[in-house]
């Protein structure tokens, strides 16, 4: 005879699995948007806590600031990613053998970087501001090549304006006392060179003035690069089950998002956009989910397609950007506050399980995320950039991506007792593509996990995970295309916690 598993005795095993799985390193991926709490028979509700530290450290680019896109190995970049945490609750219930309804909260998005120490990633941006000069004042000034020798030759073009317009003053009484043509020629062509480097001189100090204030600013400027954004989805889910059986059920509902964040760009890695700082106002807006989903009860198999719509954002952005106050001959023009869509990226995941035997149950989860379709472009950001020709007539996108995302993690959890169980995990995704940006330098990962779950009353639960991450190298690269880091042989760990109730 063939055995059978229930499924609400494989319940103790399988629900210790989702405390710490599918948390992502490519794009902006986080939470892996996980609905398995809906998929639960009856009523049911769990709140989850998780807490993400990763150790990603690299080394910055000898050759920044130069025309050369090659990597040379600088200094140490130190701890970039920082630790964060987040929640995901759920709650769902039957209202007849037919319908089903749930709520879900997760934090889809979201990424945390900063920057310290002594690197490229940090402080004053010497090289460029340098490279700058070299580009623009140099040809004019060929005795001022960098930031200290403009701060010395705008501090002594006033004193030398001066002593020339006393000179022209002077030579203009001795052209008056002297009849000698030779001499008046001589004389005035004296005058006319002197005009001419006060008429230069004055032409020239306005901008000579901004550039100082301009490097001087930035050089003044001891922070270091950061980035934090956050996300919120609720999710509302109504499902209708079908069939002689009721095996077969589809589901859907609408998504509420709400999504901000915060950038600064330090340092000379960032060239001409070091300086600039962003904040994303928070902006709530709406999306959808549907799905379709499958069970077997006699051999605990569920299985469930789930389709999440991309979110469009419209929110307000305030940006200062110092090059463009340089650019415009207006401090002012520095700062903007500008309205800008984003996207939020669609998905899909699969989830599925089956009973091994009435004990086991093994699991698999697949996501898929079209991070190569995502980007952050920020309108003074991109309006600055389209001053350079050679970005086109698009300009740059602060953040993109060159690849999608897929991420696959296979589970097998154990049944030791009527009240507790325990899990493993093995993992993988494929990250968003390397090179990738600066401000989230991973390329995927390969984890494994445990976890344990112990009933303390038949229908309330505490279960306990934990993961492991072997980060894949990548080189942080600039939206112009330049390579500005390299990450290697970093790591990281997660850990969660979470409180059940499974009812009838």
């Amino acid at each position: 005879m063939r055995a059978t598993f229930h499924l609400k005795t494989l319940a103790v095993a399988i629900a210790t699995l989702s405390v710490a799985s599918m948390t992502n390193a490519a794009g902006l991926d986080r939470s892996g948007q996980d609905i398995t709490a809906f998929l639960q028979d009856g009523t049911y509700a769990e709140a989850v806590y998780t807490y993400i530290d990763a150790d990603v450290s690299g080394y910055d680019n000898q050759r920044v600031a130069t025309d050369d896109a090659g990597y040379v190995q600088g200094r140490s970049t130190g701890e970039v990613a920082e630790s964060y945490d987040f929640f995901r609750y759920g709650v769902k219930t039957d209202i007849n053998d037919t319908f089903s309804v749930g709520i879900l909260y997760d934090e889809p998005f979201g990424a945390a970087a900063a920057y310290n120490g002594d690197n490229n990633f940090v402080g004053a941006p010497t090289a460029a501001i340098d490279a700058l000069i070299g580009d623009r004042i140099t040809p004019l000034i060929p005795e001022v090549t960098n930031a200290q020798e403009l701060s010395t030759y705008v501090d002594e073009l006033p004193g030398n304006l001066a002593r020339a317009r006393a000179g022209v003053t002077q030579l203009q009484g001795a052209l008056q006392n002297t009849t000698d043509p030779v001499a008046q020629a001589g004389i005035q062509s004296r005058i006319t060179a002197l005009q001419t480097q006060i008429a230069t001189g004055e032409a020239a100090l306005p901008t000579l003035v901004g550039f100082d204030n301009y490097a001087n600013a930035q050089l003044a400027n001891s922070e270091g690069t950061k980035v934090e954004v956050r996300s919120e989805n609720i999710t509302a889910i109504m499902g209708v089950k079908l069939g002689a059986n009721k095996n077969f059920q589809i589901y859907g509902g609408p998504v509420a998002q709400r999504v901000q964040a915060d950038v600064k760009l330090r340092g000379s890695a960032y060239g001409l956009a070091t300086g600039y700082t962003s904040h994303i106002s928070p902006d709530q807006d709406y999306g959808w989910l549907a799905g379709v989903a499958y069970s077997k009860p006699e051999i605990a198999l569920k299985a469930a397609l789930t389709y999440r719509s991309e979110i469009d954002h419209s929110m307000d952005i305030t940006e200062t950007y110092p090059l463009a106050g340089l650019l415009a001959g207006n401090p002012a023009a520095a700062t903007q506050t500008n309205n800008m869509e984003i996207t939020t990226p669609k998905s899909v995941n699969f989830d599925f399980q089956t009973g091994i035997n009435p004990t086991t149950l093994a699991t698999a989860k697949v996501r898929w995320v079209p991070w190569g379709d995502f980007s952050i472009v920020p309108p003074l950001y991109n309006a600055v950039s389209k001053n350079n020709t050679a970005y086109g007539p698009d300009g740059l996108a602060l953040v993109d991506y060159s690849d999608d995302q897929w991420q696959v993690e296979l589970g097998m959890a154990k049944r030791l007792s009527p009240a507790l169980a325990l899990s493993g995990t093995v993992g993988w995704d494929s990250g968003s593509g390397d090179p990738t940006t600066s401000l989230g330098p991973i390329d995927g990962y390969y984890s494994v996990g445990l976890g344990a779950k112990y009933n303390v009353t038949p229908e309330w639960a505490v279960s306990a995970g934990g993961k492991y991450l072997w980060f894949g190298d990548a080189k942080g690269q600039l939206p112009t295309q330049q390579i500005v880091g390299d990450f290697q042989d970093n790591d990281g760990y997660i850990v969660g916690v979470k409180l059940s109730y499974q009812g009838e």
